[in-house]
């Protein structure tokens, strides 16, 4: 009887403190994953072109060059905006590590950790993400999305209106309202974009939901009690209620 393995997970560490990376992957391929090492993000965008694919990124905070909050600015809004990210970070204050998160890093683990705790959060965060259904996940490429009066630039992350006016968007709006424009027309429970945009067990976003939705309606013009945009779907979530175009300029 012929049987088929499941192929490893292949992760890419993008770190540039040799030491971290030998130990770190020696450990995650003694438990039965791939790993690809580089030291900086010249290399990361390399790896990701000539040595994926890949089914999560460990990527180190503080990198010489680009830091990695560029790099995961920058992954999330190109053609790899759906790699999980698990933030290092030899930082301990708070507001980088919600800084990580509103940037769209998926986790976060803060230097000196263990190597069995990295590889925890990378099975949970590799295991939340298989659970998000195919038709929520996001696969369109364009900078612009239009929708009614106005533009998402999926680039500059910002929000323009018909005159070209841009307003800016906080990293929390951006990705809330990012998840909503790409599934369209699509019911989303609260703990579908709680999955989605923090891909965290975390109460607190999940209260903030709310608060999230009516801070967007009000970047959008959106009534609350008779909205065009983003309506509230009773005892089940949020749907985007106008169709979406793809646009690259």
């Amino acid at each position: 009887m012929n049987t088929t393995t499941p192929a490893a997970d292949h992760l890419l560490l993008v770190d540039d403190d040799r030491e971290i990376r030998d130990l770190v992957s020696a450990y995650l391929q003694k438990n039965g994953l791939r790993v690809t090492t580089v030291p900086t993000g010249r290399h990361m965008r390399q790896a990701l072109e000539t040595a994926g694919p890949f089914d999560l990124v460990i990527l180190d905070l503080m990198l010489p060059g680009e830091d990695g909050l560029t790099l995961c600015r920058d992954l999330r809004a190109g053609k790899h905006k759906s790699l999980p990210i698990i933030m290092l970070t030899a930082r301990g204050d708070e507001a980088d590590r919600v800084l990580g998160l509103e940037m769209g890093a998926d986790d976060y683990l803060a230097k000196p950790f263990a190597a069995r705790e990295l590889l925890a959060r990378v099975k949970s965060v590799l295991r939340r993400t298989r659970m998000l259904p195919p038709n929520l996940r996001s696969t369109d490429e364009a900078r612009f999305l239009a929708f009614g009066d106005w533009r998402l630039d999926t680039v500059e992350r910002v929000l323009l209106d018909r005159e070209g006016t841009v307003v800016s968007l906080s990293g929390a709006e951006y990705r809330l309202l990012r998840v909503l424009v790409d599934h369209a027309q699509k019911v989303l429970t609260r703990d579908q974009i709680l999955l989605i945009t923090q891909g965290r067990e975390a109460e607190l976003f999940e209260r903030s939901i709310d608060l999230m939705v009516s801070r967007l309606r009000k970047c959008l013009g959106d009534d609350a009690r008779e909205p065009r945009y983003i309506k509230t779907v009773r005892s089940e979530g949020y749907v985007f209620a106008v169709q979406v175009e793809a646009q690259d300029a």
